[in-house]
């Protein structure tokens, strides 16, 4: 079954060499991963997936001194039998948090050097249930995000004085606290905007 999916990058031939894991898990390795912004997966149309299944696509950035951590990028089905991702912006999971739910999907592995991308047939339910948990993720980055905003601010803002509280300290340098505050509110308009801008 492995023939039965496709990748494309951008400025590649067509790739449909999957190496089967097992009858439900498949990989194949990408090569010069650095200039990749997109990844589209599909179908090939050989064979439809088996009824009540949705191909779930999984991403491995390249990390000489780390093994594969796996990053939901989506899925795939029969009638969504192509999607289109980008993988740009994803950041390592290692660097993000040393809880990886995904690493297990398809076992430990040696370290890696070019990029990986997995697809794990499972049942439809599951795309639900991970969208879900992918979505309660970043809605706890951008909460974290907020909290550890406002804390700073609201720390560096107790100690601030006016000109006329200030006494000259050589060596000292100091910032007026309203470039801290537009500072944060332009941090937090792009968190808004997307909650992944900061992985750039």
């Amino acid at each position: 079954m492995s023939n039965v999916f496709g990748l494309i990058v951008s400025g590649r031939l067509v790739q449909t060499d999957f190496t089967p894991l097992s009858e439900t898990r498949y990989l194949i390795v990408i090569p010069e991963v650095d200039s990749i912004n997109h990844a589209v997966v599909f179908l090939t149309g050989l064979a439809p997936l088996p009824l009540g299944t949705a191909a779930m696509v999984y991403w491995s950035w390249p990390d000489p001194a780390a093994p594969p951590n796996w990053q939901l990028l989506g899925h795939i089905s029969n009638s969504k039998p192509s999607a289109i991702f980008k993988i740009s912006n994803l950041k390592k999971l290692h660097e993000l948090s040393d809880e990886n739910k995904f690493m297990s999907a398809f076992g430990q592995q040696k370290i890696c050097h070019d990029a990986q991308l997995g697809i794990s047939i499972e049942p439809e339910t599951n795309i639900q249930l991970l969208a879900s948990s992918v979505a309660d993720q970043a809605s706890d980055y951008v909460t974290f995000a907020q909290k550890m905003l406002d804390n700073l601010v609201n720390f560096v803002a107790s100690f601030s004085l006016t000109q006329e509280q200030m006494t000259p300290t050589p060596g000292i340098s100091y910032i007026p606290l309203n470039t801290l505050h537009t500072w944060y509110q332009n941090f937090e308009r792009r968190l808004q905007q997307n909650p992944n801008f900061w992985r750039n």
